[in-house]
Parts: C-alpha cells; sequence; structure tokens
C-alpha cells in the first residue's frame, strides 16, 4: 500500500515538475511557481537546505527499492538539477593534507562556512581555533529569520554548525565542556553549542537534546540559569510535544526539545547479523504519537519563518541525522525509515517553492555511509539483512566498515546533491562541500 501510495504521490509530482519546465519554455510562469525550476542566476528569497546525514547513493537506492520499487522515483528524484560533491576534511595538524573520510562536524562546517576544517571542529579553523563566519549568521546580519530543524539533538554536529562555534562536537551543553576550555563563558568564550545557539537568537530550533539545554550557565548575564530558562527570557516560546509545537504562533521565535537525546525513529527491523537475519519487512509507524515528523517540524518552521520573513526572506537548514546513525548500528529498517522521513521533508520544502516564488532548495548529505546492496546468494563477510521490498522482492543489506558488533564507518566517495529554484544549475557536475556555501551566499545576494 504504501508503495502504491508513493508512486502515485511521485507520478503527479513528476507531471508537475514537467508541466513547469514547459511553461517556462513556452515564457509562462503562473502563479503557483518559479518560472523555471533552474531558476536561472536571478536571486532567491528563501532558501532551504536539507541534509540526509549519511545519505549515500546506497542509502537512496535501499530506500527507493524498498518503498518506491526498483522503476519508482523518491520525492528527491525529482529534484530538475543534480551534481555530485566531494566531502573531504583535512588534518588537524596539517590543515593542507586532506582527510578523505570526514565526520559530520567538518563536513557542515565546510556547507556552513565555506571552508575546510578537521573532523570534530564545528565551524572553527584547525590549529589556530578561528572562528568561521556562517551562512546562517550572514543570513541574520541581513535581518533575515532563521531555523535550524533535526531529528538528532540540536547540539549534534550537523544542527551545531551554523550556528555555534567550538573547538570540539562533544562541547554540546554548559557542563560539556571538558574538551572546549577556552570556550567556556567563564573563560570569556561563547559557551556551549546549546548556548550559542539561544544566543545567537535563531528564530526557529526544533528537534532533540532537551538534556543539554536542561544543563545550568556557569557565568554571564544567565548564571545559574538553565539554558531553557535563558531562552524563555530571550523571547522564545519552548515546547516539548507535537501539541505544544502546533500552538506556536507566527511572530515568536521558537525553540522545540522534544526528547532528552536523539528523536525516535519511525521505523524498526531486525538488525543485520552473520548469517543474515530476515527476510524481514520493516515495522512501520514506531515513532510515538507525542513526537513531530520531520515534516511536522519543517512544515512548521517554513511556516514561522515565512510569516516574519516579508521581503526579507528567510534560511532554512533541515536534517534527518538517523540515516547515519542507524548506518552506524547496522539496523536497515531504521535507516531506510529515517531516509523515507527525510523524502517527505523535501516534499514539503518542493511544496512550498512551488507557491512561493524564488525559493532555492537544496538536498544533500554530509557524507556517505556504508550500507551496500548485494547478491541475495552472497555471503558476505559482515553484517547483512534481507528486506522483502513494496515489489515483493528480496533485497540483501550488508554492512563492512567495521566489524560485527562494532560502529559501522562513513565512507569517503562523493554524494549525490540536487537542487530546485534560483541558482540551482550550480550544482551540476562536480562540487565540493564549501561550494554549497558560496552557492547559498550568491543566491541571498548576502
Amino acid at each position: 500500500m504504501r508503495g502504491r501510495l508513493l508512486r502515485a504521490t511521485l507520478a503527479a509530482a513528476s507531471a508537475a515538475a514537467l508541466l513547469a519546465v514547459a511553461a517556462a519554455a513556452a515564457g509562462g510562469t503562473g502563479n503557483d511557481g518559479p518560472r523555471d525550476p533552474s531558476g536561472g542566476s536571478g536571486p532567491a528569497k528563501n532558501v532551504i537546505l536539507v541534509i540526509g546525514d549519511g545519505m549515500g547513493a546506497s542509502e537512496i537506492t535501499i530506500a527507493r527499492n524498498y518503498a518506491a520499487g526498483a522503476g519508482g522515483r523518491l520525492t528527491l528524484d525529482t529534484l530538475p538539477l543534480t551534481g555530485q560533491m566531494t566531502t573531504y576534511s583535512v588534518e588537524e595538524s596539517e590543515p593542507d593534507t586532506p582527510d578523505y573520510d570526514p565526520d559530520s562536524a567538518a563536513t557542515g562546517t565546510a556547507w556552513s562556512t565555506g571552508e575546510k576544517t578537521s573532523d570534530g571542529r564545528i565551524s572553527t579553523t584547525p590549529l589556530t581555533d578561528e572562528d568561521l563566519t556562517t551562512i546562517l549568521e550572514l543570513a541574520q546580519r541581513r535581518a533575515m529569520p532563521t531555523g535550524d530543524v533535526s531529528t538528532a539533538e540540536l547540539t549534534d554536529a550537523t544542527p551545531a554548525s551554523p550556528v555555534s562555534h567550538v573547538a570540539s562536537r562533544t562541547c554540546q551543553g554548559p557542563e560539556d565542556m571538558a574538551e572546549c576550555p577556552q570556550d567556556e563563558k567563564s573563560a570569556g568564550g561563547p559557551g556551549s553549542i546549546a548556548e550559542q545557539s539561544i544566543d545567537h537568537e535563531v528564530d526557529v530550533l526544533l528537534g532533540g537534546g532537551r538534556q543539554r539545554y536542561e544543563q545550568f550557565i556557569d557565568a554571564g548575564p544567565d548564571a545559574g540559569k538553565t539554558v531553557i530558562e535563558a531562552a524563555e527570557d530571550k523571547g522564545y516560546d519552548v515546547v516539548f510535544d507535537t501539541a505544544g509545537l502546533e500552538s506556536v504562533q507566527p511572530g515568536q521565535k521558537a525553540l522545540g526539545l522534544f526528547t532528552p537525546g536523539n528523536m525516535s525513529v519511525d521505523w524498526t527491523g531486525l538488525p543485520a547479523t552473520n548469517p543474515p537475519s530476515g527476510p524481514q519487512r520493516c515495522d512501520e509507524g514506531q515513532r510515538p504519537a507525542d513526537e513531530p515528523s520531520l515534516a511536522q517540524m519543517t512544515a512548521k518552521a517554513i511556516e514561522l519563518l515565512d510569516t516574519s520573513a516579508g521581503r526579507r526572506g528567510f534560511f532554512l537548514q533541515v536534517e534527518s541525522a538517523s540515516i547515519d546513525k542507524r548506518d552506524h548500528a547496522a539496523e536497515p529498517c531504521e535507516q531506510t525509515g529515517e531516509l523515507i522521513n527525510l523524502d517527505e521533508a523535501v516534499k514539503v520544502a518542493l511544496d512550498f517553492a512551488r507557491s512561493s516564488r524564488d525559493t532555492l532548495v537544496i538536498v544533500t548529505a554530509d557524507h556517505a555511509h556504508t550500507s551496500q546492496i548485494v547478491e541475495r546468494d552472497s555471503e558476505p563477510p559482515g553484517a547483512s539483512s534481507i528486506l522483502v521490498t513494496d515489489e515483493g522482492a528480496e533485497m540483501m543489506v550488508t554492512y563492512g566498515t567495521a566489524p560485527i558488533g562494532a560502529s559501522q564507518q562513513h565512507t569517503g566517495v562523493t554524494v549525490p546533491v540536487g537542487a530546485s529554484g534560483p541558482r540551482a544549475r550550480s550544482v551540476v557536475g562536480l562540487i565540493d562541500q564549501t561550494d554549497i556555501f558560496d552557492i547559498i551566499k550568491a543566491a541571498l545576494r548576502l
């Protein structure tokens, strides 16, 4: 049933995209979308950047095969302009030397600042630990409202990158600063990732990580308060569940903290093992009702930011985090469900872009990951699982970048990137992750 619904939805989306292209060729525009999905070289009003953490070509293919069929298409497959992107980071002690297999801190820094850094750093330089200006900060200088949405803790590496500057991604809350003593507020620094996200007054912050915001600030005007209390003092409407999110009104800054740690996955199933687990169908719809989906958070963030933006436009980053986290754990159902959730958020973004002209939507990944599709009758040495797709076929997924039971590792291959809207054609061909910063900066004329 899910596969049939997906295919029907995607057929409609594809038809709409073809009509838009035809209208552009004829010189028409219509009132429900941009003149040209490639956007030309003109400016953008809004930018929505969607990140699938660990979403390499393999993870996309697994999800497509399972939910849409081998000949089907996901929503992200309908983006009109596509390319490939390199993701390497650099070595801390030798910044001119590439590190071919990056982590999410270095990759998040790359698109957020246009600069390479070493693994573990959040928008700071290797060796010298200097702060790097982020695209979100540039947008704020133009008085544009900004947002940051993730299914991870909001202080995790990807959502942290546009909103903070610390020497180590581990410095998530004011009580987690062992690796960043120079960044502590008591040492004259900007504080932890949680503190900086609030001090920067990012308009919409939605995700997990309540445990970091419940910690106490050690110095400065908010000393003795929790980060949540400091946020409330700064005018944030702090909410903790789906109903609370729905209640946030336009004109309010929103801090949504829906879980103590990472948000719950939507699909579950058997983990990969050796010999392979399965054949199995995934158990869908497992996310608790009081936790909003990524699509719901994306829709609410767009509503709040668009209402506040006026003629200025807005910048929004959205991340589906547990494609990566469940890939590390060799859990194919969980990672696939999180990619489908990302795809639903992409649909929300593209639907908005069709109704609001001059919106640039970019969809990509921070890095690739380990899962691979192999022959059903093969005997791979790693952990594997056999999934029964919506087409009724069996698909073997295997993990082999770490010993069975250990955390599977990222891979250093290029990742897909797609876009729609102004400057979308800039992603075509082979680009580097740092180019995303330049594309957004040029599109918004920052």
